[in-house]
């Protein structure tokens, strides 16, 4: 089923959300995840393995000091880094996921307002990364959702295409 990430469907928006963040930690503290099945074969499998590993790690007394250590962004406590970046990812990701699938796509939109804030002086960086896509134009006066939405560069009024063959 597509998504507004172009050229992604569902499947791979929840192997990008089990995949990337294991490496990503293992890089920056030596901890490993406990890993799951592969999104193509069971996604709904993947991600709870998946989460529920995550969920662990945060709760395990024993890495409540650990630190993680990465070239671009220097060192944070572990809990903050999950926050930054995995738990903001799966934030905007949600929104990918609901609208491929028909289900309610409202986020937080005092979150989308603070992440937008925080965003939009490193537009450039961020632009750079190669990890948003071009910037949706949307209306100055539209909700902190909708702002959010196309900063990153989804079309917020996306609405997948009806599969083939149905009626």
């Amino acid at each position: 089923m597509p998504t507004p990430v172009a050229e992604w469907a569902a499947r791979d928006v929840v192997r990008h959300l089990c995949e990337w963040f294991p490496g990503f930690l293992a890089a920056g503290t030596g901890l490993e995840l406990e890993r799951g099945p592969s999104a193509d074969d069971d996604p709904v499998a993947a991600w709870r393995v998946h989460a529920d590993a995550v969920q662990r790690l945060l709760d395990d007394p024993a890495t409540a000091g650990r630190l993680l250590r990465n070239p671009h962004i220097g060192e944070l406590p572990l809990a903050g880094a999950i926050d930054q970046f995995y738990t903001v990812d799966i934030f905007m990701h949600t929104w990918d996921l609901s609208r491929a699938t028909g289900q309610d796509d409202r986020l937080d939109p005092g979150l989308c307002a603070v992440l937008l804030a925080g965003m939009e002086p490193m537009e450039d960086v961020i632009r750079g990364s190669g990890q948003y896509g071009t910037r949706v134009d949307v209306p100055p006066e539209a909700d902190p959702q909708t702002r959010l939405l196309g900063f990153i560069g989804r079309d917020p009024a996306f609405t997948p295409a009806p599969a083939a063959g149905r009626g």
